[in-house]
């Protein structure tokens, strides 16, 4: 079992930057590929960016050149750095890690607004 808690969303405005964090715990050991997913209201779950073991970065085409993400492996976190961002970033951002198994954090609410 892996839990993983997240923090860091918040209200933002537009060009304005934040940073997400997501702690894991639990059978930390066996966690590949850990990553950001989000969901906007009345939209699908959709990939933001991911990160391997090995810290090799994936990013969907809308956040390339905005955000970054990075992964500490001894601590058992990953992190997203979002910079210019836009109203059309408002989402719930969810973490997730995955071993054989895929595990979800609780989500945290991430508004760019004027």
């Amino acid at each position: 079992q892996v839990q993983l808690v997240e923090s860091g969303g918040g209200l933002v405005q537009p060009g304005g930057s934040l940073r997400l964090s997501c702690a894991a715990s639990g059978r930390v050991f066996t966690i590949n590929t850990m990553g950001w997913y989000r969901q906007a209201p009345g939209k699908e779950r959709e990939l933001v960016a991911q990160i391997t073991s090995s810290g090799v970065p994936v990013y969907t085409d809308s956040v390339k050149g905005r955000f970054a993400i990075s992964r500490d492996n001894a601590k058992s976190t990953v992190y997203l750095q979002m910079n210019a961002l836009e109203p059309e970033d408002t989402a719930v951002y969810y973490c997730y890690a995955h071993t054989v198994y895929a595990y979800w954090g609780q989500g945290t609410q991430v508004t760019v607004s004027s």
